[in-house]
C-alpha cells in the first residue's frame, strides 16, 4: 500500500467477491469482480434491487467485456445471486470494452434496455463500424507526426484499434439516454448521473444520497489515475483540463460517501483522493515545465520525462497518448507554442508565459 492509499478508509478490509458471487456493499447494492486478460486485471461490476414496471428484479451497472470467461461469470452470476429475479436494465457508465463490451449479450438474454449517455452509445457504433484497417492507418500517422517512429509501436496501434471489434463486436439496437443531472428511480432509490469528461466522451457515475454511496466508474480510482489521452479521432482535443475540471465536481458531494470504482476496492475519501489526483497531474505538469529548453519538445520527449519505467509497445500507445494531453494542457493554457517541422513533426516550445521566472 503506498501513502497515497493510506490515506484512504477501505471500509471492506481485503475482502473481495469470489467468482460468480457477490458481496453487499449497501442495502440493495451488491459487488461483483471479473477477471481481464491486462495488466489491469480485474473489473468491478454492480447489482442494484430494483423495481421497473411494478416488476421486481435487477439493474446491472457495467458489463466487462466480451469474452466466453466473461459469459461464463455472468451465468454463475444469474444462478446464485439474482435470488430468482430477472435483470430489469443494463447500465453503463461509458464505452471502453471492459465496460461496454457485453452489454449487448446482456440485453439481448434478458430483453431488457441499455442505458448510457448517448456520446458514448454513438462513439461505439462509429468504432465499430468504422473499418479497424483504416482506423490504424490514421492512428499511425497521427502518432507519426508527434514523434514515434518505433515500428512495433505503430503495429500495436493498429492492434489497438482491431482490439475494440473483438472485445465489443455489437451493441444494443436500442438505448436509454443517460445525461447529466439526470435522476434515474433504481428500486427504492433516486440515483443522480454525474457527467464526467477526459477519460471518456461522456462518462457517467451514479450518486445515490439516499445510500450515501457514489457508483464513480473509472473516473475516481483508489489506487491508479485513469488514462486521460488524445487520439487521433479528436488530434486538437484538451482531455485533461476536461477530466481535472470534472473531477472538481464531486467535491460537491458529502466527503465520507462510499465510492464504488471500477477498479480497486470500494473506499472513503472522497474528496482527499480527488486532491491526490489532481495533484498528481498537477505535478507531472510541473515534471514537463521543469524538462523544457528553448528548443522544444515532442510528445515521444515528454513520454520519456513522465514514464520513467519501461513500457512495452502496448503501453506505450497509451503512454503517449496520455503525454500529448499533458503536453496539449499547457499549450492550451498559453505556456506553450507548437509548431509543425519539416520533418513532419510537433514541436512543443515555451512561451514567454512558462520561461517567466
Amino acid at each position: 500500500m503506498n501513502v497515497s492509499e493510506k490515506e484512504l478508509h477501505y471500509p471492506l478490509g481485503d475482502a473481495l467477491p469470489t467468482p460468480g458471487s457477490h458481496l453487499t456493499v449497501a442495502p440493495g447494492v451488491h459487488w461483483l469482480r471479473m477477471a481481464l486478460p491486462f495488466a489491469l486485471d480485474h473489473i468491478n461490476l454492480w447489482l442494484i434491487r430494483d423495481q421497473l414496471d411494478g416488476v421486481d428484479g435487477w439493474c446491472i451497472v457495467d458489463c466487462c467485456l466480451d469474452n466466453p470467461q466473461t459469459r461464463a461469470q455472468w451465468l454463475q452470476v444469474f444462478d446464485a445471486s439474482l435470488m430468482g429475479l430477472p435483470v430489469l436494465r443494463v447500465l453503463a457508465t461509458h464505452l471502453h470494452p471492459d465496460h461496454l463490451g457485453l452489454a449487448h449479450w446482456l440485453c439481448q438474454h434478458w430483453q431488457v434496455p441499455l442505458y448510457i449517455s448517448a456520446t458514448d452509445y454513438h462513439t461505439a457504433r462509429t468504432l465499430i463500424a468504422n473499418p479497424p484497417p483504416a482506423q490504424g492507418s490514421q492512428s499511425q500517422a497521427f502518432f507519426r507526426s508527434h514523434g514515434l517512429r518505433d515500428p512495433e509501436v505503430l503495429a500495436a496501434l493498429t492492434d489497438r484499434s482491431l482490439q475494440f471489434v473483438h472485445m465489443v463486436p455489437a451493441l444494443p439496437p436500442q438505448f436509454v439516454r443517460l445525461t447529466d443531472g439526470l435522476v434515474l428511480r433504481i428500486g427504492d432509490h433516486d440515483w443522480h448521473c454525474i457527467s464526467g469528461y477526459g477519460h471518456a466522451p461522456e462518462h457517467m457515475a451514479l450518486h445515490c444520497p439516499a445510500l450515501h454511496v457514489l457508483i464513480s466508474g473509472d473516473m475516481v480510482l483508489p489506487r491508479i489515475s485513469s488514462n486521460i489521452s488524445v487520439y487521433d479521432t479528436e488530434p486538437q482535443a484538451d482531455p485533461l483540463r476536461l477530466f481535472m475540471q470534472s473531477l472538481n465536481r464531486y467535491t460537491e458531494l458529502p466527503a465520507d460517501c462510499l465510492v464504488l470504482p471500477s477498479h480497486g476496492k470500494p473506499f472513503t475519501g472522497l474528496h482527499q483522493r480527488i486532491a491526490q489526483l489532481l495533484q498528481h497531474h498537477q505535478d507531472r505538469l510541473n515534471d514537463l515545465r521543469q524538462a523544457f529548453n528553448p528548443d522544444g519538445m515532442t510528445a515521444m520527449d515528454a513520454l520519456a520525462v513522465l514514464f520513467k519505467r519501461p513500457l512495452d509497445a502496448h503501453q506505450t500507445t497509451f503512454a503517449l497518448g496520455e503525454s500529448l494531453a499533458h503536453l496539449h494542457w499547457l499549450w492550451f493554457g498559453g505556456e506553450l507554442r507548437r509548431s509543425l517541422s519539416a520533418d513532419g513533426i510537433y514541436r512543443f516550445t515555451p512561451t514567454a508565459a512558462m520561461l517567466r521566472p
